[in-house]
């Protein structure tokens, strides 16, 4: 039996690298400009919870003009730049 390997194509020089799944959602992450609570938990590394927690006591503003809570990327930015020690 004669097994047969698969080889991809070889790459020109001007071809771009593919994009991993990860990659992919990073970039679309940078260019949103407002986030869910869970996806907020996840960029701070902090649970849904706190960043609920958070808001309510009024050190994070969401935007409530949706049925969902939205965080605007400019207010995660502000909050951690008003909470990171000096």
């Amino acid at each position: 039996m004669n097994a047969e390997i698969y080889e991809p194509p070889a790459a020109k020089a001007n071809d771009k690298p593919a994009l991993g799944c990860n990659e992919t959602k990073d970039l679309l992450i940078l260019r949103r400009l407002a986030f869910s609570v869970r996806e907020t938990a996840e960029m701070l590394g902090i649970s849904e919870k706190t960043v609920r927690r958070l808001i309510s006591r009024g050190l994070l503003r969401p935007s409530r003009a949706l049925r969902h809570l939205l965080i605007p990327k400019k207010e995660i930015e502000r909050f951690l730049e008003q909470t990171t020690a000096r």
